[in-house]
């Protein structure tokens, strides 16, 4: 022992057994904890052990994801390299194409005409890299044709509810076209909501040189026998044949309706109020000539409005906005508006107009009165209480005489309407459904609009509803291409197209 811990150790007081019994402790003390660490690293093993396994399955499920990476790379690259494969479309008995590819192709030419449907539809094939075949503009023609007498001649469904509405329009020449549509009083939208083509069906479209009052009576009496059905009301605008025509059928239905449209009754009074005004008279022959001097100036953008050669008192609209645009710019000198023209040359082009100011206020008060009575009469209809209800819209916008006089000739036709109805009783009193399928026959003729009526005219019934694989079917298994060229024949005759071509044809024979 060393000397000096033998020196420390007699310096000790405790007895030998009190010292065995510390070191004793101590032993069982380090052995407690010798078997603590022994278990946690057990049980460390064992978590590790577990842990392993949860690596070695993420791995497993990795490599597997990465296996289907690689496998969906390789279909992917299959898929694009080879063409999409389109709908199921099997053609139709006796035909090239499918019901489905006929649908699409007549309502895109009820939108965009023929030949732009085939190079539409070609664009999208190339895009999709489709190597299917695609239709002449011509037999899309055809399609469309068919549609469309399908349309004229799908029978009426039977009820004592129908309302008719019937207008002519016309092109060059003497021809008129006689369009009659119609729709159920019990299916009309709800208020607040106007019509639609879809809530209208094509009854009649009949071309004529003369549609005098005793033709248009003769008109109204085929339709109500082809048809099986007595209308309830006819609506027709200011024409006399078209009213008087229609008592005919007053005969067979003493409770029918006859009533005027609104929107060219309130055209009419704008014509005699605002259009017999000398002063206004001045301010158009004016925008004329405006029109031509500025249209090719730095004043270009200030162009007024083309006018309309035909119903200007039914587009008033867009010349009054015009009118207000150029007072306020000749009143805001700094406005972006007038950059880059001098104040010498805007007065000197457009400086007129500040004298019409007072006039242009008057006439646009007159204009919001028609507006808001339209948009009332085409959402709400006619009914028992029509007109009062108008008066409280339209009083806040009769801000002169001018205007109210307006306003009381607008409420004096509607009341008139009124009387003619039964309590509960809701009619549509605006034929301007009927006008925009004009609109839309007009912009599938195109550059024919200008030429007379064609073959084309069959087609107005298409464009009032959309086709699908299903309606196409079904008319084309009542029309076929032998009965589509019959309508035509027998209601058409030579058209002036054809005329003109034999002129043509006589010239060129001569020489």
């Amino acid at each position: 022992m060393n000397p000096s811990s033998y020196i420390r150790a007699q310096q000790f007081k405790s007895r030998l057994s009190v010292v065995a019994g510390m070191l004793l402790r101590s032993r069982e003390t380090q052995a407690a904890r010798a078997r603590n660490r022994s278990r946690e690293i057990c049980r460390l093993r064992q978590l590790n052990q577990e842990q392993q396994q949860v690596v070695l399955r993420f791995e497993r499920q990795v490599a597997h994801m990465r296996s289907q990476i690689i496998q969906l790379k390789v279909e992917n690259e299959r898929l694009r390299q080879q063409p999409p494969a389109l709908p199921d479309d099997p053609p139709l008995p006796g035909h090239g194409f499918g019901a489905r590819m006929m649908s699409l192709c007549v309502n895109l030419a009820r939108r965009i005409g023929f030949r732009p449907t085939v190079a539409c539809l070609r664009i999208v094939f190339d895009w999709l890299g489709a190597t299917e075949k695609l239709p002449d503009w011509t037999t899309i023609r055809t399609w469309l044709l068919r549609v469309g007498v399908a349309a004229i001649e799908e029978p009426v469904e039977p009820a004592d509810d129908w309302i008719w509405m019937a207008d002519h329009s016309n092109q060059i020449g003497p021809e008129k076209a006689l369009a009659v549509i119609g729709l159920r009083a019990s299916k009309m939208p709800p208020p607040g909501v106007a019509l639609t083509h879809q809530d209208v069906r094509v009854l009649c479209v009949e071309p004529g040189v003369s549609w005098n009052r005793e033709d248009m009576a003769e008109a109204y009496e085929r339709l109500a026998e082809e048809s099986g059905c007595n209308p309830m009301a006819v609506l027709a605008d200011g024409a006399v044949e078209l009213h008087e025509g229609a008592e005919i059928l007053q005969k067979r239905r003493e409770d029918m309706v006859i009533l005027g449209d609104f929107k060219h009754y309130a055209a009419n009074v704008l014509k005699k109020i605002v259009g017999g005004d000398k002063r206004f008279a001045e301010f158009i022959t004016l925008i004329g000539r405006t029109r031509s001097v500025i249209q090719q100036t730095e004043l270009a953008h200030l162009t007024p409005p083309s006018p309309k050669p035909k119903s200007r008192f039914m587009n008033l609209t867009a010349t009054l906005k015009w009118a207000r645009m150029v007072s306020w710019q000749l009143a805001n000198p700094r406005s972006k508006g007038r950059r880059g023209i001098t104040a010498a040359r805007m007065t000197q082009k457009l400086g007129w107009l500040r004298k019409y100011r007072d006039d242009i206020r008057r006439w646009d008060a007159c204009q919001n009165v028609v507006s808001e009575a339209a948009t009332f009469i085409n959402e709400q209809g006619l009914f028992k209480g029509a007109a009062e209800q108008l008066r409280e819209l339209i009083e806040r916008l009769c801000t002169d005489a001018t205007s109210s006089e307006v306003a009381d000739r607008l409420l004096a036709f509607i009341r008139q309407g009124e009387s003619k109805l039964t309590e509960g009783q809701r009619l549509p009193m605006s034929t301007e459904i009927l006008e925009s399928s004009f609109g839309l026959f007009k912009q599938l003729e195109r550059q024919h609009s200008k030429g007379g009526f064609t073959s084309l005219l069959a087609a107005f019934g298409a464009l009032l509803r959309p086709s699908t694989p299903e309606t196409i079917r079904r008319d084309f298994a009542r029309v076929s291409v032998k009965r589509m060229r019959s309508w035509i024949s027998e209601n058409l005759g030579e058209t002036l197209a054809a005329k003109r071509q034999l002129a043509y044809q006589e010239l060129a024979d001569a020489a």
